[in-house]
């Protein structure tokens, strides 16, 4: 099994317990993150009739949920809303929470899109559990329309953190992994988001890659003692 195929597996397996687990561990703040991330995106689109966007890695289809109550209290057309995410265990959870939307088992290199076809593409949480990062977003460039937007929301690793992230890596490293592996009755995939931070990037190393993949960097925020980042970049 690859470490693609391991990942998706543990993925599975936490799938229905998933949502319990994320409100508790983020005490429900990952909500703030969320709405912020909508707002802005749709702050930088020129226009308010957008055709589809795309939500990868949708896992239980909480963005896509944000993208539609968002799009409507400001009202944005969307066309058609789309998760994508290869673990079917989180896409039956999202099939049951939003029925009307339209969902693909498919990685994130491998986009069901047609060139030039989106909007926006997000991926909340997700990007660092795609292995063939680079190659994903450089998939997400050729999906975009030109002028689109690729809009993420990511852990990412604090290279030279304050006291106030001291504590936030407290945190992950010695309460999440209990409480999430109690509720899903699974330590292991719990252990495994701490230990994916720090083998990840930092924002300005994503940036570099958006960069190097055809984007334009148009905002990049970290909120809640750093805990989470959000990036926003336009495809030239």
């Amino acid at each position: 099994m690859t470490r693609q195929e391991k990942i998706v597996s543990m993925f599975n397996d936490i799938a229905p317990t998933y949502d319990q687990a994320n409100r508790v561990l983020s005490m429900g703040i990952d909500t703030f993150w969320r709405k912020r991330a909508c707002d802005l995106a749709f702050g930088y689109c020129e226009s308010k009739n957008l055709t589809c966007i795309v939500d990868v890695a949708c896992g239980t289809g909480d963005m896509m949920g944000y993208w539609k109550r968002r799009g409507d209290l400001k009202s944005v057309a969307i066309g058609d809303i789309v998760g994508v995410d290869p673990s079917e265990g989180m896409v039956s959870v999202a099939r049951e929470k939003f029925p009307d939307f339209t969902y693909h088992i498919a990685h994130a290199t491998q986009l069901p899109c047609q060139d030039g076809s989106s909007d926006i593409i997000s991926i909340s949480y997700g990007i660092r559990n795609v292995v063939e990062r680079e190659a994903a977003l450089k998939e997400f460039n050729r999906s975009l329309k030109t002028g689109g937007l690729v809009v993420i929301l990511e852990f990412m690793k604090n290279e030279n953190p304050s006291v106030l992230g001291k504590v936030r890596d407290w945190y992950m490293n010695n309460v999440l992994p209990r409480i999430g592996g109690l509720i899903s009755n699974n330590y292991e995939a719990y252990r495994y988001l701490p230990d994916s931070i720090e083998e990840f990037l930092s924002v300005e190393m994503l940036q570099r890659e958006l960069e190097n993949s055809g984007f334009e960097m148009l905002y990049t925020q970290s909120f809640s003692m750093n805990i989470s980042s959000l990036m926003i970049a336009r495809k030239k």
